[in-house]
């Protein structure tokens, strides 16, 4: 009587159970959200866009508590360790008058900036001047003021005022913003201006941005038209960066960079900060044509209007335009970090940074102020992020264009007839 063969048997049985795919635990939420925090932990952190008001680093506006989207307490509680404090001035006509008054404003920001750092919070804040500086700062334990300068307005026809902003800390300069000026064309022509008057960069906007490459200051295509951008990457010898800007193709605004603006910056060996304005990151064209007869029904030209309504009439205007927010959903970090995903596939992981545009009428639903920097980085890692990937997404990006316009400028200044 033959025996069983149980021995056999039982091997490829044993064989089978080690070849079957093991179970891969699944992450709770819980597991996940504290991942993402200890990387959001570790990253250096970086905003390049925050607006500041003319009154910024005063008893009015104290920047560590103020009621603003961007204060020392947020940036802290957020985890946020750099941002880059706007010098921002609007465009304004084109006489000797006009450019000595943006001149005066932009160089009111400017000490508003230092008056932060250098008087009122010096122990928990400091400028950085270089890429280097941020991570020195950062890894003493304070937070990171940079400075960027909002519309080339502010040099007017005057070359040597880069030289004089640099000094004082400016390290980008967005070309243009709401207008066309002496620099380029604009995204946004002022009422009554053509939709393009130099088709691109002007003859002395290519000398602004030759000496921008010599001084060490980024050229920021943010605010600029198509033709603008395309010219400004390339003539610049070093990387360009959009300092708030999003995907065209999301959200078919004039600010935000086309499919073809992109794939040039990576040619360029730039980066788009991609911004977190709800409105440029998802339209509501249903929701702004329901609001604007809304707004006609009512009497309401301009947003100082709501307050001659009555209380009654008030009231009313509240309840719709809630109904409509209900029906027409606002922006999220979701729809935000659509456009990362975006820009990553179409464009690489190392051009793509992040941005809000804060206290100038960014945020979206979960990244509404400085201290909700962290639901970025959470969403970032439910989508299979890397820590590497969100530590350049979040700055490491952004610092490696830094330093290569810092190299391009030094070489510059060494080379015959190249210092100032």
């Amino acid at each position: 009587m033959r025996r069983p063969r149980i021995l056999p048997v039982f091997l490829n049985l044993l064989v089978a159970a080690s070849c079957a795919p093991a179970e891969v635990p699944t992450e709770s939420e819980e597991d996940l959200v504290a991942r993402a925090r200890g990387i959001h932990a570790r990253a250096i952190t970086v905003d390049t866009h925050d607006d500041i008001s003319a009154n910024f680093a005063t008893p009015e506006v104290d920047p560590l508590n103020a009621d603003r989207q961007v204060n020392l307490e947020k940036m802290k509680a957020g985890g946020l360790d750099v941002a880059f404090f706007a010098v921002y001035v609007g465009q304004g006509e084109r006489t000797p008058e006009a450019y000595a008054a943006a001149r005066e404003s932009a160089r009111g920001k400017f000490e508003a900036i230092h008056r932060m750092a250098e008087q009122m919070y010096p122990d928990r804040i400091e400028i950085a001047y270089t890429a280097a500086d941020v991570e020195r700062i950062v890894g003493a334990g304070k937070l990171v003021a940079a400075i960027g300068m909002e519309n080339g307005y502010i040099i007017g026809k005057d070359l040597s005022l880069l030289k004089a902003y640099y000094e004082l800390g400016g390290r980008y300069l967005t070309l243009t913003h709401g207008g066309h000026n002496d620099i380029g064309d604009s995204a946004g022509p002022r009422e009554g201006e053509p939709e393009e008057e130099y088709d691109g960069l002007s003859a002395f906007g290519e000398q602004v941005v030759a000496e921008m490459n010599r001084l060490g200051i980024m050229v920021d295509v943010s605010h600029v038209s198509h033709d603008t951008q395309m010219d400004a990457m390339r003539v610049s010898k070093a990387p360009v960066i959009a300092s708030h800007s999003s995907a065209r193709a999301l959200a078919d605004v004039p600010r935000n960079l086309s499919d073809e603006a992109l794939l040039a910056l990576k040619a360029n060996g730039g980066v788009i900060q991609m911004v977190a304005l709800g409105s440029y990151v998802k339209t509501r064209p249903e929701y702004d044509a329901a609001r604007q007869a809304l707004m006609t029904e009512l009497g309401i030209t301009r947003r100082s209007d709501i307050q001659n309504l009555s209380e009654e009439q008030r009231a009313t205007y509240q309840a719709r335009l809630d109904s409509l927010a209900a029906a027409y959903p606002e922006a999220t970090v979701q729809d935000f970090v659509n456009h990362i995903d975006y820009a990553v596939k179409l464009i690489g992981m190392d051009h793509v940074g992040i941005s809000s545009d804060f206290d100038g009428g960014g945020g979206v639903v979960g990244f509404g102020d400085a201290s909700e920097a962290p639901n970025v980085t959470i969403e970032l890692v439910r989508r299979g992020y890397t820590e590497e990937d969100i530590a350049k997404l979040w700055g490491g990006n952004l610092l490696r264009v830094w330093r290569e316009v810092e190299r391009v400028a030094a070489e510059a200044q060494a080379a015959p007839g190249g210092a100032p």
